[in-house]
């Protein structure tokens, strides 16, 4: 399986239908988020946009491998490819630890 790709869950109403689920890219759901942000603006400056992504994805991935690892610090730092003192500084500043 592709590491960029995910597959989105079936609601019933597709399950029922037995239409195919869409597969969309890590980098499309990304790219969307951020034009509809754009977008929405309104005419209203912005700044801190990288950092905001990035916090943005940060914390729900790291939520999500600590989950996948039940909350294995070690084995999330391996799984994310990260040292651990670096993983328990993100955790740390996303109020996680």
């Amino acid at each position: 399986m592709n590491t960029a790709t995910f597959f989105a869950e079936s609601t019933p109403a597709q399950a029922a239908s037995q239409q195919p689920v869409q597969a969309q890219s890590l980098r499309g759901c990304v790219e969307q988020a951020v034009e509809n942000y754009f977008k929405h603006l309104d005419g209203q400056d912005v700044s801190n946009v990288y950092e905001m992504v990035l916090a943005e994805v940060e914390a729900p991935m790291l939520e999500i491998v600590l989950k996948y690892t039940r909350h294995n610090q070690t084995r999330a730092a391996q799984v994310l490819g990260l040292n651990r003192g670096t993983l328990r500084k993100k955790l740390k500043q996303y109020g996680l630890l």
